[in-house]
């Protein structure tokens, strides 16, 4: 048997392991945006209750997935790509859930209901990033298509370009219109938590492109 016939032996297993929980935790992503920006957009308070306890749903199954990934670099030798850049990705995925829920948190224990323009367009821009990420890790495990996952990169960090704008547009005027100081401050933390979670979807993507760097 040659070598490489010995390493493809080991290869397919591992991919069958990491990709498809690497696919569901940017999925899992792309709901909790979706369930987000449903949640800024409704004038009911029961049905947001409601949004905001099905994303600390979707934020527990995202930890589960977490860790799935991380027993599973810590029980197998061969890896698809550097294990680093496995527990990278796997963290960055991982934060952008973290920060959905943290900031769907502070929205329901503030007790919010005057959601303006820029929590709503940071809202969307969540979920344009969730969604080019989604679609750049479903290219990772043949690594075929390089192109397409560079181009959901770069479109990654226009997005969270667009999030710093808009937030710093957002705080702005938090400043300049809002004479409530305790609102100020609420208003402040959750804009914070939505711009953060573009940044995470950032740090996946550089992640990203590393390994494309690394496998080219």
């Amino acid at each position: 048997m040659s070598l490489n016939s010995i390493f493809q032996y080991f290869v397919p297993k591992d991919k069958k392991i990491f990709f498809p929980l690497f696919e569901q935790a940017a999925s899992n992503v792309v709901t909790m945006g979706t369930v987000l920006v449903e949640a800024v957009n409704s004038n009911n308070e029961a049905t947001r209750e409601e949004l905001f306890k099905q994303i600390d749903k979707l934020e527990n199954k995202g930890d589960e997935l977490t860790h799935q990934i991380y027993l599973e670099l810590g029980k197998n030798f061969i890896t698809p790509f550097d294990r680093e850049d496995i527990h990278a990705l796997a963290t960055a995925i991982d934060d952008v859930a973290d920060y959905i829920q943290g900031a769907a948190n502070r929205m329901s224990l503030y007790k919010i209901d005057d959601f303006n323009e820029h929590i709503r367009k940071l809202s969307d821009l969540i979920l344009q990033a969730s969604i080019d990420l989604e679609k750049a890790v479903r290219e990772l495990k043949d690594l075929r298509n390089v192109r397409n996952i560079a181009d959901s990169c770069i479109r990654i960090n226009s997005v969270e370009n667009q999030a710093d704008y808009v937030f710093d547009r957002a705080v702005a005027d938090l400043f300049l219109y809002e004479k409530d100081a305790i609102r100020l401050i609420k208003y402040k933390e959750i804009l914070a938590a939505l711009e953060t979670a573009t940044d995470m979807c950032e740090d996946a993507a550089n992640v990203m492109e590393s390994i494309l760097v690394k496998n080219a």
